[in-house]
């Protein structure tokens, strides 16, 4: 397959009505099924059509080429990933700061691991295709959402949470593509895991600054006497 550039390879218009919506849901199911049994260089839109139950001119209807449609289903699947990670931040706002990192890791990953080979098979189209703009709108909104979440922490602070949140999803995302690229069994995603929480947590944990609870004076302290009426 050949780079090819991030213009040539958006669909040529978005599904809007139910019927259309669920045309091109089964062709991305369909194409992700040929990519498994196939392989990205065996995939072919007729291929691609035929699995779906559609005309191969009803797929050009949304995706000029086979690249296209890969892009699409890449996208697809980013997507499914950020909202993910979007959830569980949300859902985790104001937890102790151990909570929010092994929260965080689990969404990330569990996504990720969800449909493994999926993930992996996905992994290797994208290094023929021009994603940086979707990778970037993609990476933008995890950072955003991690960057809330840790922001909300009831226990600490951080001083520079910008560079924090950038050092720490660079950590998780590196280490899970390099896994995926390895080839990683079940039982091993699953160890994968939780040393991911393990260096996330002691991370940021070493990154923060404790939060420090200051407690109203109590006037009546003074061995039992209140305090002088000058003094309170």
């Amino acid at each position: 397959m050949k780079n090819t550039s991030a213009k040539a390879l958006k669909p040529r218009k978005t599904p809007r009505q139910a019927r259309s919506v669920a045309t091109v849901d089964a062709i991305f199911e369909a194409t992700i099924q040929v990519l498994l049994a196939e392989g990205a260089r065996g995939l072919t839109t007729s291929r691609v059509a035929e699995r779906a139950g559609v005309s191969v001119g009803t797929m050009y209807q949304y995706f000029p080429h086979k690249m296209s449609l890969l892009y699409a289903v890449l996208q697809q699947h980013l997507e499914a990933v950020a909202g993910t990670v979007e959830a569980a931040c949300r859902q985790n706002r104001g937890q102790p700061l151990a909570a929010m990192a092994e929260q965080l890791v689990k969404a990330y990953v569990d996504a990720k691991t969800a449909n493994a080979e999926v993930s992996r098979a996905l992994f290797q189209v994208a290094v023929e295709m021009d994603t940086a703009e979707l990778t970037s709108g993609i990476s933008k909104r995890i950072s955003t959402a991690a960057t809330e979440l840790l922001a909300s922490a009831a226990d600490v602070r951080f001083d520079d949470l910008p560079a924090v949140t950038q050092t720490l999803l660079a950590a998780l995302t590196g280490n899970v593509r390099t896994v995926f690229e390895r080839g990683a069994k079940p039982a091993q995603l699953k160890v994968m895991r939780q040393q991911l929480t393990t260096m996330c947590q002691a991370y940021l944990l070493a990154a923060a600054v404790p939060t420090l609870t200051v407690r109203p004076i109590d006037q009546t302290a003074n061995y039992g006497q209140p305090w002088p009426e000058g003094m309170r």
